[in-house]
């Protein structure tokens, strides 16, 4: 099995924002989403167009065999001194889950020395067991960071090799 992360150009955010329909759908349980009345999830497109405009952001496709197995998006941590960068959204088709692409896709962008934030929600509780168990694989420093009361759920992690 070949696994590769492509860096994407704005000309694929379409496929991003495609893509980003079935991370949507997933995570629609837990948070309460609906669709719009064109029967999509709503993308906040001023938001996605920043992993092409903004520095340290980046939006990558997986590709698995060369055929796309998901997306990873990465950005600059915003955050005063929390991060230098933040793992924000991997996403994975189902048919490429429990292969440990997502596992190795997170050691290797955690492993460049930076300073990485990593969150995930309470309710979503299977991306909430993957990321606590890769973390806790991990062999580098890492330390819980407190809740924050506009997020409820929500962990945050910095890590660190």
């Amino acid at each position: 099995m070949s696994i590769r992360l492509v860096p994407t150009t704005a000309e694929q955010l379409p496929l991003i924002r495609n893509l980003y329909q079935f991370y949507a759908y997933e995570s629609s349980d837990w948070e309460q989403e609906d669709v719009e009345v064109d029967g999509r999830f709503y993308v906040h497109e001023a938001h996605l167009q920043r992993y092409w405009q903004d520095d340290g952001w980046s939006a990558q496709l997986i590709l698995v065999d060369d055929f796309i197995a998901g997306f990873l998006l990465l950005e600059a941590c915003e955050g005063p001194g929390i991060a230098d960068m933040e793992f924000a959204d991997l996403f994975l088709l189902k048919k490429y889950r429990r292969l440990g692409i997502g596992r190795a896709l997170l050691q290797q962008t955690v492993s460049d020395g930076r300073r990485w934030l990593l969150c995930c929600y309470e309710q979503d509780e299977l991306g909430s067991r993957f990321c606590l168990q890769v973390l806790g694989e991990l062999p580098y420093k890492m330390r819980e960071l407190g809740k924050e009361p506009e997020a409820p759920g929500l962990r945050r992690f910095v890590v660190q090799a």
